[in-house]
């Protein structure tokens, strides 16, 4: 099973949620959902793959601090693609605000969820 993770940003203060959006025009964290995948109804069945190892190494790539990426427990999806199935992790970026800075360095935008492109 592979994954992909979104990763989001609610403001503290306003509720504000933006969504960050990498370099290949997706919210999905560093690849895309290939064009031919289908949503499966409801949640995961066999979720193979533990998001807190998942996060753990979106961290390190992106340079964030342990322990910033919370998982979104009660968001457990997959889409289905021919010879597989791609688990779907959504992580709150948990930061006051939202890294800014970071986000540029890696190429990579906060969006608004009218914004929201997969």
């Amino acid at each position: 099973m592979d994954y992909r993770v979104i990763l989001y940003h609610k403001q503290a203060t306003s509720a504000r949620t933006r969504f960050l959006k990498f370099s290949h025009d997706s919210v999905c964290a560093f690849k895309t959902i290939p064009k031919l995948a289908q949503i499966t109804d409801g949640l995961a069945v066999d979720t193979v793959i533990h998001p807190a190892a998942v996060l753990k190494r979106v961290e390190e790539k992106l340079g964030l601090e342990a322990g910033i990426l919370k998982v979104e427990a009660d968001y457990q999806h997959s889409v289905e693609v021919p010879g597989e199935s791609i688990q779907i992790i959504l992580a709150n970026i948990t930061t006051m605000d939202p890294p800014f800075e970071l986000a540029e360095e890696v190429g990579a935008q906060f969006i608004c969820r009218s914004q929201y492109l997969i």
